[in-house]
């Protein structure tokens, strides 16, 4: 799966000294991501169990031990997945993950 934009998450963790601990769990969940192929929403949470299946294809992740949150769009029949948001879990619980 291609994911669209590694510099999405790098921007996240570089942003603010707060966020630098965010890195190492954004790196891990973007490399196996790169590697794998979901053909379902359903392929995609019996491996990455942190994983919630949202509508429209949304996903969203929880990274660092629930402290970050991740929600991509994919697409599983081009096997690519957009970034639409990165951050904290309280920035998260703000937003509608569905729209955004």
């Amino acid at each position: 799966m291609r994911i669209i934009a590694l510099s999405t998450l790098r921007i996240f963790w570089e942003s603010h000294s707060a966020y630098s601990d965010a890195k190492a769990p954004l790196v891990e969940l973007h490399r196996p991501m790169q590697k794998a192929n979901y053909p379902t929403p359903q392929a995609l949470k019996a491996e990455l169990r942190a994983a919630s299946i949202l509508k429209s294809g949304r996903v969203v992740f929880n990274v660092g031990g629930n402290k970050y949150r991740v929600i991509m769009a994919i697409d599983y029949q081009r096997q690519l997945g957009f970034i639409r948001f990165v951050g904290t879990h309280a920035q998260y619980d703000q937003i509608n993950a569905e729209s955004v």
